[in-house]
């Protein structure tokens, strides 16, 4: 099962790397955040900057955790994403520090934020 389980993790990796940024610019298109920016500018008002940037630049990735995104977003922003991703609002921050990063960087390769491919 090793192989089958390494296999699937690799095939639903490059899954969500694909459609993810999709699915959250919906989500956000729900919010007053109104875009992935829009949740940019917001964890950078709210002090988060430095993840942020990191995220767009070239080096490591910072991390974010589940408790910063609660106290920079609120509850009306996870209300929408939960409704919108039909996810749990327990999960959406959890969800968000697993990924945001990622997506973030897969959006940014010259470290200037691109739209996300519709898919």
């Amino acid at each position: 099962m090793g192989l089958l389980d390494g296999l699937l993790g690799q095939v639903m990796g490059q899954f969500e790397a694909n459609v993810l940024p999709g699915l959250l610019q919906k989500a956000l298109a729900q919010t007053n955040l109104g875009s992935i920016q829009g949740l940019l500018d917001k964890l950078r008002a709210s002090g988060l900057g430095p993840q942020v940037d990191s995220w767009l630049g070239r080096g490591a990735n910072q991390p974010i955790t589940a408790d910063q995104l609660e106290h920079a977003l609120g509850d009306k922003v996870v209300d929408k994403l939960s409704t919108t991703l039909n996810m749990p609002p327990d999960q959406i921050f959890g969800f968000l520090a697993k990924w945001l990063p990622t997506i973030i960087d897969a959006l940014s390769p010259n470290g200037q934020l691109q739209a996300p491919a519709h898919r």
